[in-house]
């Protein structure tokens, strides 16, 4: 019966990987220990015109305070480790174009659970800065390798899949996020990932704007054209709420 079910969905072009992700039950818990309070670099984060200096002062507190980008969070060493431990299978796989919830365009992803020794004390690095003791983390560190050419729309992130904290390492090329509330469009900032830092999404950020990385034809930054290479996202995420805590 097993089999006949995985021939079924593999019959459907069903992404196995994905399901086991989301169908997962193993639990990962942040372990007990000491939390580095890191404050990200707010001149990575620039507010639109729109946003008035002198309105809205508390959301835009909110937002620096739940949108941290770290910069040189990771150093190169570490990012050709990390690098090292995903390449062999993420070439194994094309570029697509039609993503699942029509979200990316020009992307390969995949999952990982098992990390080589070096690689794991990086992430583990990640989860000290990016997760309080004792949060219930996803068992997959999800892996996007986006083209050149690629991009992400603006959504905001389903909340049957990802809870409330959200931490991506970014290697190989700079981009630039863009966010947008979701009931007041004129509220709109960017945030600058620079290549090796660790962006830090959750509270304000996470449910009341949608988020974005910008295409090369729209990448700008502070006036200026930033041209995205191709770029390869290690995100690591809360487990998504159970209906009960939902409120």
């Amino acid at each position: 019966m097993r089999l006949l079910t995985l021939n079924l969905l593999r019959s459907c072009n069903f992404d196995l990987n994905k399901l086991r992700f989301f169908c997962s039950t193993e639990k990962v818990i942040q372990p007990k220990g000491e939390i580095q309070k890191i404050s990200g670099d707010p001149s990575l984060i620039e507010f639109h015109p729109s946003w008035k200096a002198d309105e809205e002062t508390d959301l835009r507190k909110q937002v620096l305070r739940d949108m941290r980008v770290i910069p040189d969070f990771i150093n190169e060493t570490e990012e050709i480790s990390l690098l090292s431990e995903v390449e062999p299978q993420l070439k194994r796989m094309r570029y697509e174009f039609d993503h699942w919830d029509n979200a990316i365009e020009g992307y390969r992803e995949t999952e990982r659970q098992a990390w080589n020794e070096q690689n794991s004390v990086t992430l583990a690095r990640v989860r000290s800065v990016a997760f309080e003791n004792g949060i219930e983390l996803l068992p997959h560190t999800h892996v996007l390798d986006l083209a050149p050419a690629g991009y992400i729309k603006p959504h905001v992130d389903a909340v049957r899949f990802c809870g409330d904290t959200i931490a991506g390492l970014c290697l190989l090329s700079g981009a630039v996020m863009r966010l947008m509330h979701e009931n007041s469009p004129d509220y709109v900032l960017d945030a600058l990932l620079p290549r090796r830092s660790l962006y830090i999404m959750s509270g304000v950020a996470r449910y009341q704007f949608n988020h974005a990385v910008l295409s090369n034809e729209k990448s700008v930054w502070r006036g200026g054209k930033l041209v995205k290479k191709r770029r390869v996202a290690i995100i690591t995420r809360e487990q998504p709420k159970k209906p009960s805590d939902i409120i």
